[in-house]
């Protein structure tokens, strides 16, 4: 990496705009980078995207080391475990030296061989900087299917439908979807979520007719409360469309008879402020997961389809304090409910009738386990799949008479993986106000104290880093770091109340969480001052924001994605994406309260003098989720404020959004470049 003396950055005029609110006054100099038309803009971000590449050339063969290092791992030529759907195998193949999936079906194992391709993603995205397919779904009479594109990376899918039995798509062509869409039992008609044009919020629901211009679909249901997002979707049993209206804190469904789509959507339950809950259907009867009743940790009602109002609901699984329930499945002769205890995921099977409850056997505490695709209601064999930071994801079966488990599949490593090499645990770290921080962590079992470290963490709304295994992350194991998740409030990892202590006026609990767990690692001697780095994406950047802010001289260097780091501006401007949707999890800063909480801790309001550590930072222009002008002021205003002699990078990629790059060995390039930042700044530490 070359010294910042040695590079330039680009140097940005500041023009000062004033924002005020509550009596309270704030000069943004950088407000201007905010016009996505200006020519102006656009120059200064190639600027940006020159001089990181121009200040890492350093980095260069390191990078293209990782990039073949990785990749190698990868088994290129590899598919799907095939699973089976109403009379069809389906399953993903990828081919060596591709990008992306090649979807096939088949109806039994002598055609595998001569699988009807669905759609080879390749070919559709060969004329793309970007793409991406979602949404496919297959028609009740599996003739026609839908499917969605993203051609820009501003997740505004495009859904188009494909004739199957005469491999052709067909005219009908809707455009600035969820790329979600949902059949009913006509097999000619169908249902999608259209975002609005400005802010993307999902907030109709529309029906469309095959064969029918798009301008002529039918819109069945618009929310206007602008906290609220729309889906729908086909339950399992198929036998109902349901209508979702989802806040943070609130939830609100509507049901349709799957064979009676020119119906009209029935409120299942009506919206009761802090109500939150999820339904699926299953014989006489809808399964409710819910909070009602001060149910914090959610348990599971049931109601009759005839009564669905919640004053109808009756408990099936009751609430338990210290147990997360997160997912409820049914099937013809049993049901599987997706718990979380002490941070650990676990899978509690019962059968309606006639015998006792068990878990699936895991062994561990640095694990995730979770159903895979089930789609089979008359089975008792289930599948699950299990993943830790040091075994690569494999997907089981269990027979529910026998209990006899089965390997199916498990992630191949390429070139060899040896497990006992590697070590995982999990550490509890105590913060001030005496939480216990959970934290997983993985190493090579040679590496030794004052190692250099990687602290990842997200944080917030209710997400949970689960430790999983990854392919890419042993070029770090084998070059001696170690790598930790930091399970800090905001999550969900102990339970719903974590989450809530993490959140709001509580956010500060995330950052003082992680800024403890980071000073702990250091004093522990398992890392080094000079050798600590931390990362996290969106929400978690802006969690890098803050503790670069709060406590820079913890870390030797930050990688900060897509970071979400202006967040008093961006919510109050209720005309940027997902603005109004996130009052309940951030704050609402038209509320004075509110705004003087959020403004506390927000990272560009809060650039100071100060010693910062190496910083790199990533974005896509087309992103949606956090628009490009974040982190490119934060960079200027960093780079302005910095007494250190570090370096502070924006890598701006001008063809993609939020998650970044769309094929699998384009996505290696993005890690590359992270894992080349830390690595040669650990070893120049070291030399």
């Amino acid at each position: 990496m070359s010294e910042p003396s040695e590079v330039i950055p680009p140097i940005a005029p500041k023009r000062p705009f004033s924002i005020e609110k509550h009596g309270h006054t704030r000069i943004d100099p950088y407000y201007w980078l905010g016009d996505r038309e200006s020519a102006e803009v656009l120059d200064l971000l190639h600027k940006e995207k020159a001089y990181y590449e121009t200040a890492t050339e350093s980095q260069q063969e390191l990078k293209e080391k990782l990039y073949s290092e990785i990749r190698s791992r990868i088994k290129e030529e590899d598919q799907s475990l095939p699973v089976f759907k109403y009379g069809y195998w389906y399953e993903s193949r990828f081919k060596e030296g591709l990008e992306y999936p090649i979807h096939v079906r088949y109806i039994s194992e002598a055609q595998k061989e001569q699988a009807e391709v669905l759609f080879d993603v390749n070919q559709m995205a060969k004329e793309y900087d970007y793409y991406d397919l979602r949404g496919v779904r297959v028609s009740f009479n599996n003739r026609f299917a839908l499917f969605a594109e993203d051609t820009v990376s501003r997740r505004q899918y495009t859904v188009k439908i494909k004739d199957l039995s005469a491999n052709k798509i067909l005219e009908d062509k809707i455009e600035n979807t969820t790329g979600s869409p949902c059949w009913s039992a006509d097999n000619q008609t169908f249902f999608y979520v259209k975002k609005d044009p400005n802010t993307l919020r999902a907030h109709a629901v529309y029906r469309h007719i095959m064969g029918t211009n798009s301008n002529e679909d039918v819109c069945v249901f618009q929310e206007d409360d602008e906290t609220f997002n729309v889906g729908v979707y086909l339950c399992k049993s198929r036998a109902y469309i349901i209508l979702v209206s989802a806040s943070t804190l609130t939830t609100e469904y509507r049901i349709l008879k799957s064979d009676e789509p020119f119906g009209t959507f029935q409120i299942f339950s009506q919206r009761q402020r802090g109500l939150e809950y999820n339904i699926d259907h299953f014989g006489d009867h809808f399964y409710v997961l819910t909070n009602k009743d001060e149910a914090t940790n959610f348990k599971l009602m049931r109601t009759s389809v005839e009564q669905t109002e919640s004053s109808h609901w009756q408990e099936f699984i009751p609430h338990r304090s210290e147990v997360l329930l997160e997912d409820f499945d049914c099937f013809s002769s049993f049901f599987v409910l997706a718990e979380r205890e002490k941070g650990l995921t676990r899978l509690l099977i019962k059968k309606w009738e006639g015998s006792e409850a068990f878990y699936i056997p895991i062994e561990g505490e640095t694990y995730v386990c979770d159903l895979y695709d089930n789609p089979d209601f008359d089975t008792e064999i289930i599948r699950y799949y299990v993943n830790s930071m040091t075994i690569p994801p494999s997907i089981y079966s269990i027979d529910l008479n026998t209990k006899a488990i089965h390997l199916l599949k498990q992630q191949e490593v390429v070139g060899g993986y040896d497990q006992a090499q590697y070590v995982s645990s999990r550490i509890w770290v105590e913060t001030k106000d005496g939480t216990k921080i959970p934290v997983s962590m993985v190493k090579h079992k040679r590496t030794g104290h004052n190692a250099p470290t990687l602290l990842y963490a997200y944080g917030s709304y209710g997400h949970t880093i689960d430790p999983t295994f990854s392919v890419s992350r042993l070029s770090l194991l084998d070059r001696g770091f170690v790598f930790a998740i930091a399970h800090v409030r905001g999550s969900q990892y102990l339970g719903r109340p974590w989450y809530d202590n993490g959140k709001m006026e509580f956010k500060q609990n995330t950052f003082n969480d992680f800024i403890a767990v980071s000073s702990y690692f250091i004093e522990s001697g398992i890392s080094h001052q000079n050798k600590l780095f931390a990362m996290g994406g969106s929400a978690g950047g802006m969690l890098m924001g803050v503790i670069v802010n709060q406590a820079p001289e913890l870390y030797c260097g930050i990688i900060a994605a897509v970071p979400f780091v202006d967040v008093v501006t961006t919510m109050l401007d209720d005309s940027i994406p997902l603005t109004t949707g996130e009052y309940d999890e951030w704050g609402n800063p038209n509320i004075e309260s509110d705004y003087f909480t959020m403004l506390a801790y927000s990272p560009y309001d809060n650039v100071q003098a100060k010693a910062y550590p190496h910083i790199y930072i990533s974005t896509g222009f087309y992103d949606s989720q956090v628009q490009y002008w974040e982190p490119a002021k934060w960079a200027l205003k960093l780079r302005e404020y910095n007494t250190a002699p570090t370096a502070i990078f924006l890598d701006i990629d001008l063809s993609v959004g939020h998650g970044g790059a769309s094929g699998r060995f384009e996505q290696i390039k993005e890690i590359a470049k992270e894992y080349a930042f830390i690595i040669e700044l650990a070893e120049n530490q070291s030399n």
